[in-house]
């Protein structure tokens, strides 16, 4: 394998569970909702996922038991915003709080414990072209999952009634409600998915970038994905891209330390962060685009009328 390669897997490993967690929350403030949770529902799918390798030995059943748990945990956040009226913002940060500890607690028993690593999709004839053979169809299944979801959110959200119905009560909750459209079970199925796809990006960190657990080790990937979803201008396509470009920046530390350019670490570790600064910076400087492209709901609790 060259170098060029090596980087090249590095990249799509380091970004996969960024768009796979991106898509997610875009479909969940399509829907109106602002899941500030995503954090905690990352590192708990992460923690479910290993636990469940682990207590199986299939990495399989580690990844639904992944998705579940993010799933299981957007359920407690929709039924605290949804049903109980509960302010978004507060609710989403609390259960990240919540997320963290409860993962910390959960984990415990698995620091340092060798993990079940998912393995690869060799797919035929393909995978023996140069460059991109080894590197697009050599790669785990939650890889190809995540170009799925990309195709799948877009058709869904663009092309399909339930994506219009969608995307309409989250643009004007109340009017959809008076046009017949179930706002709450839609808003409810939105903030699952968006949970699931969480815990899926989860799962990708416990079985394939670091195939171990290890406290914290979302490392703040969650909040990523939120500047992400605004970066993408809430559009699907973006988000894959965006996805990508933060995931460079994110494996540049390692690279960059391999070959030895002297840079601190410590400079290196904050670039992924510093990224997102820059990015909402250069996003508040466009703000018609903004606006244009925000749900208008967006964060906006909805009561129906009696």
């Amino acid at each position: 394998m060259s170098i060029f390669e090596a980087i090249l897997l590095t990249v799509i490993t380091a970004s996969t569970p960024l768009v796979i967690a991106a898509l997610g929350e875009l479909v969940t403030e399509r829907s109106g909702v602002l899941n500030l949770g995503v954090e905690g529902m990352m590192i708990m799918g992460a923690v479910a996922a290993f636990a469940g390798a682990q207590m199986s030995g299939s990495p399989y059943v580690g990844i639904v038991c992944g998705i579940a748990a993010g799933a299981l945990f957007s359920l407690l956040f929709a039924f605290l915003t949804l049903t109980l009226v509960a302010n978004q913002v507060a609710t989403g940060l609390a259960l990240t709080l919540l997320g963290l500890g409860a993962s910390g607690m959960l984990g415990e028993a698995y620091v340092s414990v060798p993990g079940v690593r998912l393995g690869e999709i060799v797919i035929p004839a393909l995978s023996d072209l140069p460059v991109i053979g080894h590197v697009l169809f050599r790669q785990d299944l939650i890889f190809y999952l995540s170009i799925a979801l990309v195709v799948g959110v877009s058709w869904f959200l663009f092309r399909s009634r339930a994506g219009l119905k969608l995307r309409a009560i989250g643009d004007s909750h109340g009017s959809a409600h008076a046009l017949g459209i179930q706002v709450i079970r839609t808003r409810y199925l939105a903030v699952m998915f968006g949970g699931a796809c969480a815990g899926l990006a989860g799962a990708q960190l416990s079985l394939v970038y670091t195939p171990q657990w290890a406290e914290n080790m979302s490392a703040g990937r969650g909040w990523i994905t939120l500047a992400l979803v605004v970066f993408a201008s809430w559009r699907p396509w973006r988000v894959f891209a965006g996805g990508y470009l933060f995931g460079a920046v994110t494996i540049l530390q390692l690279h960059a330390q391999a070959f030895g350019l002297g840079i601190p670490s410590q400079f290196l570790s904050m670039l992924p962060y510093a990224a997102t600064i820059v990015v909402l910076i250069i996003i508040s400087h466009n703000r018609r685009t903004t606006l244009i492209n925000t749900p208008a709901s967006l964060g906006k609790a909805f009561v129906p009328e009696r």
